[in-house]
């Protein structure tokens, strides 16, 4: 009989999660089943199950925003799939709780993923689009155009270097950790600071009077601050992120002297607004980029579904503690 993780209330992911018994029917004649090969445990994931708005969904529930798996079975009028094609599980609205070992689904949901690491390509389609989207859908960035962010380490500020080094955007790359900084020039960032109270001096003493027209900001708390002192009059902030567990504190003399912009960035708020073009290239593009493996995840760890409550102990660790992204593999 397949599994999946459930909870039933909210609390400490680790001590409301379990693993239960699945029920799973024949696919209707217009769904398919996926046996999923990976999903990621995102903190989206742990505050889902901790019952923080705006994250909460109805209960009993199946963690997992994301995932990818191959076709198992197919309805008999199903035309998009064949059994054995690899797809993505879409994300909207929460997902469809990948920490399971099947999932039924319409034909119409699941989205084709090519060959390559499973793990790696579990983590695409909500870091990678957001990371896309950043580029794309907010200003219209050139090559040549400058940006900066924060948490640069992230799994989405890692797809952002990769993605602006294709494009020709700079990017100025801000982490808390000075250990990281080999693994973000290995990828190709050619500026990797130090987040500190002097963080503007370093940045000017870099532009020499050229201007950064969007900093992005996954931190919060001071840190939005810091990423505005170091933008251009003018400039846009996206804020995407709450890894301090503060508000964006930005001083208001900043804002409204020097015309600065805080917006709040949601993925597919964006990317709904993307025309048929954009659309296709992001569905194209970047899964090819994490096949061939020009963009590539830290993997911190990977845990079997039996072991989802260690995955969820490593996953609530902050920086060197985690060290990367936390995969189960609901079939081993």
């Amino acid at each position: 009989m397949p599994r999946r993780a459930n909870f039933s209330r909210t609390g400490n992911p680790q001590d409301v999660i379990e693993v239960v018994d699945d029920t799973l029917a024949p696919p209707a004649p217009n769904e398919v089943t996926i046996e999923i090969e990976a999903a990621p445990v995102h903190i989206a994931d742990l505050k889902f199950m901790s019952g923080e708005l705006p994250f909460y969904r109805d209960l009993p529930a199946t963690p997992g925003m994301e995932g990818i798996g191959l076709i198992y079975a197919a309805g008999r009028d199903v035309t998009n799939f064949n059994v054995g094609d690899r797809v993505f599980l879409p994300v909207r609205g929460g997902g469809h709780g990948a920490w399971r070992q099947f999932v039924n689904l319409d034909e119409t949901v699941p989205i084709a993923a090519p060959a390559g690491d499973a793990a790696q390509l579990s983590l695409m389609p909500i870091n990678g689009i957001t990371a896309y989207a950043m580029l794309n859908g907010v200003l219209p960035l050139r090559a040549g155009d400058t940006i900066i962010q924060n948490a640069a380490n992230s799994n989405c500020g890692r797809y952002l270097i990769a993605l602006a080094k294709r494009s020709g955007v700079n990017v100025i790359n801000v982490v808390r950790r000075e250990e990281v900084i080999p693994d973000l020039e290995a990828l190709g960032a050619t500026h990797v600071l130090i987040d500190h109270d002097n963080l503007a001096d370093e940045v000017r003493e870099i532009m020499q009077g050229s201007p950064i027209k969007m900093g992005i900001d996954a931190v919060a708390g001071q840190a939005t601050q810091r990423i505005a002192d170091c933008v251009a009059d003018g400039a846009t902030i996206l804020s995407y992120g709450m890894l301090s567990g503060e508000p964006c504190m930005v001083r208001p003399e900043t804002l409204f002297f020097r015309n600065l912009t805080l917006k709040g960035f949601l993925t597919f708020t964006i990317s709904d607004q993307f025309n048929e073009q954009q659309t296709e290239d992001m569905w194209s593009v970047l899964p090819q980029l994490v096949s061939s493996g020009e963009i590539e995840t830290k993997i911190a760890a990977t845990y079997t579904l039996d072991q989802v409550r260690d995955a969820l102990a490593h996953a609530g660790r902050t920086g060197a503690e985690r060290d990367g992204k936390v995969i189960i593999y609901p079939n081993g």
